[in-house]
């Protein structure tokens, strides 16, 4: 286990893994957390954890990893954003603005690591997953089911698959891209 927020354990981790294997193909910056509360509930601290785990985290993790990425011969880091950073989301305002920074770094990393390591992300829609079990129980999960055109919440395997295949040479000549992961229900042009 690391906590991405503190830079120690972070240097601890991409230190191991240089000494175990050498080198990195990939980073996937995949840990989040959200908060669900309107902004005038919103409370500093809930805020401040937010941005540390979802904007500080990627930054501290990728920052850590170039040296072991830059060793590879098709180095990339592949960000999970999300459709609400795109769009915002009501009553998710910290999460959606993380995830709108973790875009922002991706298409700003983009340029500033190529061409040796290609950076895109993963922004998915609703995932069923543990930290969207509350959000997604009742009569919620059947308005979310009908609001996407395909009908259904994403499984994490939805969102593994394009995540694979931009870390992979298939798209080796990707970069700067947010690949919408979302049933239809975000069509952003």
């Amino acid at each position: 286990r690391c906590d991405i927020t503190d830079l120690d354990q972070v240097h601890r981790l991409f230190e191991f893994v240089g000494e175990r294997w050498g080198k990195l193909d990939c980073l996937v910056n995949n840990a989040g957390v959200w908060v669900y509360d309107p902004l005038a509930r919103l409370r500093p601290e809930q805020l401040h954890a937010t941005l540390a785990v979802n904007v500080i985290g990627p930054f501290l993790c990728a920052r850590e990893a170039l040296a072991l990425l830059n060793g590879s011969e098709d180095g990339s880091i592949v960000n999970i954003s999300s459709t609400a950073g795109q769009r915002g989301e009501a009553y998710y305002s910290a999460y959606a603005a993380s995830k709108g920074a973790l875009i922002s770094a991706t298409k700003s990393w983009s340029t500033e690591l190529a061409p040796r390591i290609r950076v895109n992300a993963v922004a998915p829609g609703w995932v069923d997953t543990d930290m969207t079990a509350e959000a997604l129980a009742g009569e919620h999960r059947e308005q979310v089911i009908a609001s996407i055109p395909l009908h259904r919440i994403a499984t994490p395997e939805d969102i593994a698959g394009p995540v694979v295949f931009l870390a992979s040479p298939l798209a080796r000549h990707i970069t700067g891209e947010i690949l919408n992961v979302n049933g239809g229900s975000v069509l952003i042009g």
